[in-house]
């Protein structure tokens, strides 16, 4: 029999050994998550197991310490991780032995995959060591990095669901996936030379074509590029004019920073970027060693780093002693249509663009345009949000009822809600064709599946004619309308969990306001779903109407009319007959619509000014307008305020009489623009005493704008809140919808005008 102190030592031992159970939430499923809780158990000496289920992921770990596992796994997770939460409750101890991890636990769920993730550092080692069975493969990947929303059908995250089900694992890559210490422990892509997807095309025949001056459509992650060499100015045009995009401006792909580097002046902030998980397209200042063509008018260029191993394959096959490989990368969507992903697609829509089409046999479930980002007043922004990012929620604070937002005609995103997260899809983009509303509901069916989600309202914008609104009608739920610039700055309210009242700065192309005016720089109080329009910009004549946002000049000549100087319309317009006849027009009664949009008033200005009077894409006036600005300037009584109405006409006179022209005209518009915006703000706060303030709309992507009068108003010891979760343009629209929708819900603001059940 044991004495006296060893049954006491042995009972001591016992009131060591305490078991938790964890369950934890967040994109932890295809992130090398299990093996890494499985590496941590056994470095801690505890027993348990592991596994995915519906929620996420559930571990059991018992042993002396086992307290201090929570810790360890929130502090120090696998590196495309992100942990929502961990929750952790003490059961008995079970005596178990050792540490496993088991099969997956299907049902309804609630956890969600991760977005896209560019070629780890290891995985590129081995793409480039000759004694690597990787060597020189373009579908390299492990739980690091490698396609996860674009291949994957449903959920659990597991082979099975995703498109690579049909790849049966060769015996090294079953023993990678199947042993715990390996980085490629369930990496559902994982796949070698012997077993898995393969290019239809030699990666130097590729190169070859390239350097030939060819157009080569590539397929990758998220659909098809076309590339062709950034520095033959052919080549180039032969693009634009295949593909019909004359001169809107090209991103370019680089094999990494150094090489990014020759061609653009990048800030650290913009190196942290680039080199994220999503690797983004990010503006910089562009050095001006590549063509004008690129990004004609423009002193920012559209730089992307290689993200999958095929362009890594690529850009390194291009690379020939003293010049740096660089490539036109542009999505492959002719005439504006949807991303390409599909072989067959490829084949039907893209041989009269590409001269050589390079196709694999690994299918995109999900097709995901390449993200957009630039810096803002010193943080990440969207332009367009999609591969890299989507599917991760934003985090809206609260519980609520599950809803579905179609978004605008325009940058189309949708998006749903789940408890507190609402995912917003990735970039859909303009629903003017057939296969544009194809994706569109696509999407939403596929964001449904695989968040296993059966919304109960839907939400959608106020104008009657949007395709958006028509898709939203025949879902057979109950429907709230929401007013779109009321929803650009819910979006902003809703990302940044803003409770009671604030100012908002909606400043966009155009919207539908009550009674179908069109609004387009508006000021709104706003709190949940009780808003009030305070005041607008005054109101444009809009001659031509659709013609006038892709003819600036028909808004100057518009602008001056109403300021009562015709005379200067003719001098500033001289030579254009067009410019005459509508000035003729107008003298003799011509009555048009009117618009109080921020992008017709800069169109406007740009057009006086001489910078652009035809565009060739959206938004070219204004983003040729703030190239040009060197130092912002103001304008002494370049503005009026009249009642809660903000006119900028003696700008745009003093523009005209002064023929102020190019950089001086950039410097004094932008100046003058930010005065009177915090002017107006100034006002609205001595009448409620808000002082919290959201700035929104696609005018607010213009940096100079943003962080000048975000500084402006910082001053006038303003809070001030700009979009960084979703883009200020129309794609963050969706998001601002379920946010206002579950307010009024919420609110149980049943109103006929706002609710109306569709059958």
């Amino acid at each position: 029999m044991p004495n006296r102190a060893t049954i006491a030592d042995d009972t001591d031992d016992q009131r060591l050994i305490r078991r938790f159970r964890l369950r934890v939430r967040g994109v932890v499923q295809g992130v090398g998550f299990r093996p890494f809780a499985f590496a941590l158990a056994r470095q801690m000496g505890l027993s348990g197991f592991v596994l995915n289920d519906n929620a996420g992921v559930l571990i059991e770990v018992e042993g002396r310490g086992a307290d201090g596992f929570a810790r360890m796994v929130e502090t120090a997770p696998p590196p495309l991780a992100r942990i929502d939460l961990i929750e952790t409750q003490e059961i008995n101890p079970s005596g178990m032995a050792g540490f496993e991890i088991r099969e997956s636990v299907a049902g309804k769920s609630a956890t969600r995959i991760g977005a896209d993730a560019a070629t780890c550092r290891q995985c590129l080692d081995e793409l480039f060591d000759p004694e690597s069975r990787f060597f020189h493969y373009p579908f390299v990947n492990c739980t690091h990095c490698g396609p996860r929303l674009t291949i994957t059908r449903s959920l659990p995250y597991d082979r099975a669901q995703t498109s690579m089900a049909g790849f049966a694992l060769c015996a090294a890559c079953r023993a990678d996936y199947e042993n715990p210490l390996n980085r490629r422990f369930h990496a559902e892509p994982v796949a070698c030379p012997a077993c898995g997807p393969k290019l239809s095309h030699e990666i130097d025949d590729v190169a070859r074509a390239i350097r030939a001056g060819k157009i080569v459509a590539l397929k990758g992650i998220g659909g098809f590029h076309l590339l062709c060499d950034a520095e033959n100015q052919s080549a180039i045009a032969r693009l634009r004019q295949s593909k019909g995009r004359d001169e809107k401006p090209f991103a370019v792909m680089l094999r990494d920073i150094a090489a990014a580097q020759v061609f653009a002046d990048l800030t650290e902030a913009e190196i942290a970027l680039l080199e994220s998980p999503a690797h983004p397209i990010v503006l910089a200042t562009s050095r001006d060693r590549l063509p004008e063509a690129i990004a004609p008018g423009l002193k920012r260029l559209g730089v992307m780093l290689a993200y999958a191993p095929v362009h890594h394959l690529l850009l390194a096959a291009l690379e020939t002693a003293g010049r740096v490989p660089v490539l036109v990368a542009t999505s492959a969507n002719p005439g504006g249509e949807p991303l390409v992903a599909s072989n067959e697609d490829a084949l039907r829509r893209l041989e009269k663009i590409a001269d050589l089409i390079v196709t694999h046999d690994r299918d995109i479930v999900v097709r995901a345009d390449d993200s957009v980002m630039q810096m803002i007043d010193g943080a990440p922004a969207y332009l367009r949000r999609a591969r890299g990012f989507v599917p991760d929620p934003v985090d809206l604070g609260s519980d609520g009822p599950s809803i579905i937002a179609l978004g605008s005609d325009l940058k189309n995103t949708v998006c749903v809600t789940r408890g507190r997260e609402a995912f917003l899809s990735q970039h859909i983009g303009g629903l003017d064709n057939v296969e544009a509303i194809r994706f569109q509901r696509e999407t939403v069916a596929h964001l449904c599946s695989i968040l296993d989600i059966a919304p109960d309202t839907a939400a959608c914008d106020l104008h009657p004619d949007f395709r958006s609104v028509r898709l939203a009608e025949t879902l057979g739920l109950p429907l709230i309308r929401v007013q779109h610039h009321v929803a650009h700055i819910a979006a902003v309210v809703a990302e940044h969990r803003l409770n009671g009242p604030v100012l908002g700065l909606a400043l966009d192309g155009h919207g539908y306001g009550p009674g179908g005016a069109i609004w387009g720089g508006e000021r709104i109080a706003l709190d949940g779903c009780d808003w009030t329009h305070t005041g607008g910009l005054k109101p444009l004549p809009l001659a031509g109407g659709d013609k006038a946002a892709r003819e600036p000049w028909r808004m100057g000549v518009g602008a001056l009319h109403q300021a009562g100087r015709d005379d200067l319309a003719r001098a500033v317009f001289s030579g254009d007959p067009m410019a005459e006849k509508l000035v003729s027009l107008f003298g003799l009664g011509m009555r048009v619509g009117l618009t109080s949009s921020m992008g017709r008033l800069f169109d406007a200005a740009a057009a006086i000014a001489g910078v652009r009077r035809v565009q060739r894409y959206e938004g070219q006036a204004a983003m040729e307008f703030e190239a040009l600005v060197t130092a912002p300037e103001v304008l002494e009584g370049g503005y009026r305020l009249d009642g809660g109405q903000l006119d900028f006409t003696p700008l745009l006179v003093h523009l005209a009489e002064q023929r102020v022209a190019g950089s001086a005209a950039a410097n004094l518009f932008h100046g003058t623009l930010i005065a009177g915006l915090a002017a107006w703000i100034a006002q609205a706060r001595a009448a409620g005493g808000v002082t919290r303030v959201a700035l929104s709309g696609g005018c607010i992507m213009n940096r100079v704008l943003a962080e000048g009068l975000s500084a402006r108003l910082r001053a006038e010891q303003c809070e001030v809140f700009l979009p960084r979760q979703a883009p200020a343009n129309d794609g963050g629209i969706a998001l601002g919808q379920v946010a206002f929708a579950r307010h009024v819900l919420e609110n149980n603001k049943q109103q006929s005008e706002e609710i109306e059940t569709c059958a």
